[in-house]
Parts: structure tokens; sequence; C-alpha cells
């Protein structure tokens, strides 16, 4: 299927590693030009290196080491997108999660560096890229949130608090923005094997008294799909909602979870 994606201009953010790298390289694949950010600029620059090395023909990839827990960074991000290619068509939020902790652990400062980490930094790209966007009278936004959006864990109290916002925020700008051409979608991933994925893991397993590998394999056999998903497997959803191809899809969040969430909406 061709998905209308050459030289189209895409923001991935926190693509230095994860979910992230693997949404960028494959929008790289399909012949967009990829804007990645970070905060480790050393990760970041080999990922960029990764991603161009199986690019397709022409498709440049932009590294900017950037914090998006602090404005003026998220803001040079932007700049430099817009200075080195002229234009932003797609723009994929991510971060990295809150830690894994009971309630009566978590004091102010955890709680507003998650807020800051996970909300604000979704809100301050979105605010950055609308303009851009309208003038175009094009656009593709798609957040990264987490199963915890529709169904909350217990020991991931602040991102079972803070990514159900994003929701809200997501269906408030599609209901906006798509008469516009801008359209906003998110995606719900389930259990996917990343690094993020087994540092919750061996918290878990910590607590649980197993190793992580067992707790790993005993998750797996709680999902329908009997394991965990892949990076790409996410990264194919994500690019198809960047493309020309997922025209009429707005206001929406899709479930990338092998069947593990329980609820139907």
């Amino acid at each position: 299927m061709e998905l209308g994606l050459r030289d189209r201009v895409a923001i991935v953010c926190a693509a230095s590693q994860g979910l992230g790298k693997a949404a960028a390289t494959l929008f790289a694949q399909e012949g967009a030009h990829v804007v990645i950010c970070s905060r480790d600029s050393r990760r970041l620059a080999a990922a960029a290196k990764e991603i161009q090395g199986v690019a397709a023909s022409g498709a440049r990839v932009l590294a900017v080491t950037a914090d998006l827990t602090k404005p003026a960074h998220i803001k040079r991000l932007f700049r430099t997108a817009l200075r080195t290619f002229g234009r932003i068509d797609v723009l994929v939020t991510n971060a990295g999660g809150p830690p894994v902790a009971a309630f009566s652990d978590l004091d102010d400062r955890t709680w507003q560096r998650g807020i800051d980490l996970n909300l604000m930094s979704t809100i301050r790209c979105i605010r950055e890229v609308l303009p851009v966007m309208q003038k175009q009278q094009w656009g593709r936004i798609i957040n990264i949130t987490s199963f915890v959006a529709k169904q909350p864990a217990d020991d991931l109290v602040i991102s079972s608090t803070v990514r159900p916002g994003i929701l809200g925020l997501s269906k408030v700008l599609a209901n906006r923005f798509t008469r516009e051409g801008i359209l906003v979608n998110s995606v719900a991933p389930g259990f996917i094997l990343t690094a993020r994925q087994q540092e919750i893991g061996a918290v878990r397993a910590k607590a649980a008294g197993i190793t992580p590998p067992e707790y790993l394999e005993k998750l797996g056999k709680t999902i329908p799909a009997g394991r965990l998903g892949s990076p790409e497997e996410l990264a194919s959803v994500i690019v198809f909602l960047g493309s020309e191809r997922a025209s009429y899809i707005s206001g929406t969040t899709v479930n990338v979870d092998g069947g593990f969430m329980k609820g139907i909406i």
C-alpha cells in the first residue's frame, strides 16, 4: 500500500530508543524526512545514524537534542525543523513514563514532573505545530499514550491520572481542527517489549518475589495474543495514522495491545 509519505516531514519525540525510534524508522523507510529528539545526545546521534542507514532514498534524518519538560527546548525543536525543511506534516508526541509507585509514595515534585513530562510536553508540542499545519491545511498529530489511559494500573498512578487527559485533549482538538485538514488521534499501546517495559517489569518482579524473565513470561500469558508486542507493531499503526491513507480517521484512540484491554470503548 502506498502511504503517500514521501517527502513529508515528521517530528517524532523521544525517538532515541523504544517506541519513538521504531516509529521514526518506519517513517524514514516510507520516504518521509524525520526529525527526532531526545535528552541523551549520544544515544540520539546513534539512533539518527541507524535510522538514516535504513531510510528510503532521499529521506533525511535530523536529530535535535531536547528535554521535553523544558518549553524553550520544545520551541527550539520546532524552529529547527521548520528552518531545515520549511514544513511539518506529522507530529508524534511521546515521552518517557513516570515512576512505578504507590500513591502514598508520590510527593508534589514527582507529580509535577510527571505532568510536565507527559501532559504539558504534549500540549506544548501541539501548540507549536498547529499554526504550521493550519497554514498548510494538512497535518497529522498522533499522541502515544498507554493502555492506562483507558484501564488504570494501581502502581502507575501518575500515568493513570495524566494520560486520560491526553485522550480528552485529542478529542477536543480533533473536533476543532479536522475541518482544517488536521487529523488528531492517539494510540494506546499495551505491553510492548521496550526498555521502559523491562524497567516496570523489574519493579513488579521484585515485589512478587520472582525474576524479571518469569514476570514477563507470566504477563504474556495474560494477553490474548499470548505475548508482548514489539515496537515495530505499534510503529505500523502510528505511521498509517500519519499517512494519506488515514484521511477519514480523527478523534479516535487505537488500542495496540494484543487484546489485553477489557473494555469495549
